[in-house]
């Protein structure tokens, strides 16, 4: 028999559990039909709900065999969950899906081919619309792939979900990515193997309000951009040379305006200043959240800590 771990990350989804678990109890019937060889584990992780979250997990896992659970102490984020879920996963092949039902359960049967009859190491999927989602929204996520795309030698693959099923090799080297601020979606692309795409059409939530904020979404980004590309380092280093070069030029010109009498010593001590300060604060700012994501990593706390695992 092959065993199949699907992680599934939970923070206050009381609402949406329910619809999650009836889903997914008419595809693993099907899927066990076409395929009586494989069984399923679903590993949920409780990232420190507030709600009934939890308690709805544990009365389901009291009446099914199947379900598996992590609860964290409190809230980590949801990388934190999705490490805690591989780590914990005992499947043959590891997988990952949202519990709101955005990510379609009835895909699994073809990625598990992929996986078990076309040789891939790991099937994900992407979103080809963002139908029902806030324009501005939308069009900030289209922008963050197109820049991720032109400054990381990683792929990261526009309208990616984390929605996916890997080998069990291809899981323990995402687990061996040790990293404290985690990208997954840039994780899955560094350790390279074999990846088939699957598209499908944007699903709306079946309950419940999600719980990525605009704001929430653009330090994601931010964090992505930092653990896989090193361009705006060099990007302001380049600016500096500029600048410095271009600085070194105008106070010649502006030496020489000065003691012919052309310019005043004021507008030039001014624009000098202006320029020199606002360009080091920007190379500070910058430098200053690399620092801070090394600072992170050498202090080595653990990613979660649990409170619970059945």
């Amino acid at each position: 028999m092959k065993l199949i771990s699907i992680v599934i990350p939970c923070w206050n989804e009381e609402e949406v559990i329910p619809y999650f678990y009836e889903e997914m109890n008419k595809t693993l019937a099907s899927f066990g039909e076409e395929f009586p060889d494989v069984e399923f584990e679903l590993l949920f992780v409780d990232d420190g709900s507030k709600d009934r979250t939890l308690k709805l997990i544990k009365d389901y896992a009291e009446k099914d065999s199947r379900i598996r659970y992590v609860s964290f102490s409190r809230n980590f984020g949801k990388e934190a969950a999705l490490y805690a879920g591989f780590e914990n996963a005992k499947g043959d092949y590891v997988g990952c899906m949202d519990v709101d039902l955005q990510d379609p359960p009835a895909l699994l049967p073809e990625m598990y081919r992929a996986l078990a009859e076309e040789g891939y190491d790991s099937v994900a999927t992407r979103r080809v619309t963002r139908k029902g989602e806030p324009p501005i929204r939308s069009f900030f996520a289209r922008r963050f792939y197109r820049l991720m795309d032109k400054i990381c030698a990683t792929e990261v693959v526009d309208g990616a979900r984390d929605y996916r099923l890997m080998t069990r090799q291809m899981t323990d080297a995402v687990l061996s990515m040790g990293d404290y601020s985690r990208f997954t979606k840039g994780i899955y692309g560094w350790v390279g193997f074999s990846t088939k795409w699957l598209e499908f059409e944007n699903i709306e939530r079946v309950a419940g309000e999600t719980k990525w904020s605009f704001w929430k979404l653009l330090i994601y980004a931010i964090e992505g951009i930092i653990a896989f590309s090193t361009v705006p380092l060099e990007i302001i280093a380049w600016i500096g040379g500029i600048l410095t070069a271009g600085s070194f030029i105008y106070t010649v010109v502006s030496l020489v305006c000065f003691l012919t009498g052309v310019w005043g010593a004021v507008p030039l001590i001014i624009a000098v200043i202006l320029l020199s300060g606002s360009f080091n604060t920007l190379v500070l700012g910058i430098a200053a959240m690399y620092l801070s994501k090394t600072y992170l990593e050498t202090k080595g706390r653990p990613l979660y800590v649990a409170k619970e695992i059945v």
